[in-house]
């Protein structure tokens, strides 16, 4: 139960490779929050999770190696974080920079595309803000974390 099958640092190496590799994938592969994940995007997450069991077990069983395992992606974890708090320049290689999608009721389409942000869900945001008119939007940005943040511009019909 408790004798490893592979080296200590081959389970290191294999869970840094594994959570970056992840990493990557889920930064390139948009913003959206996990609140909403379509279907079609959680099956791929826990499809995701079944697949890289292997890559970060191989023939590992043992309880020893499933604690060196989390406890080497908790550090990473860790670490990312604390890199991208002790700098802004690392914060934007991993965290990215919020989108701008909308400046003064003018929507930016190319962006929509590149975030992959239907004109449907801006909308949503939009309405969510008590607002059904774009040329009221001062500016709806799409932040890192997925949510959209829109600021309406004053009425001055008083």
């Amino acid at each position: 139960m408790f004798s490893l099958s592979v080296g200590v640092g081959e389970l290191i190496v294999r869970a840094c490779a594994v959570y970056v590799l992840v990493f990557v994938l889920l930064r390139v592969f948009g913003k959206k929050p996990l609140g909403q994940m379509s279907p079609f995007d959680l099956i791929v997450l826990l499809l995701l999770s079944e697949a890289v069991q292997n890559a970060l077990l191989d023939e590992e069983k043992s309880l020893t190696g499933g604690m060196i395992l989390a406890t080497t992606l908790f550090a990473l974890s860790e670490t990312f974080g604390y890199a991208v708090w002790r700098s802004k320049r690392v914060g934007r290689a991993l965290d990215g920079t919020p989108s701008v999608l909308v400046r003064n009721g003018r929507v930016y389409s190319d962006v929509l595309a590149r975030e992959q942000v239907t004109r449907s869900e801006l909308m949503e945001a939009i309405r969510r803000q008590g607002c059904t008119c774009l040329t009221r939007v001062r500016y709806a940005v799409l932040e890192n974390d997925g949510h959209i943040t829109v600021r309406i511009m004053p009425d001055h019909a008083n």
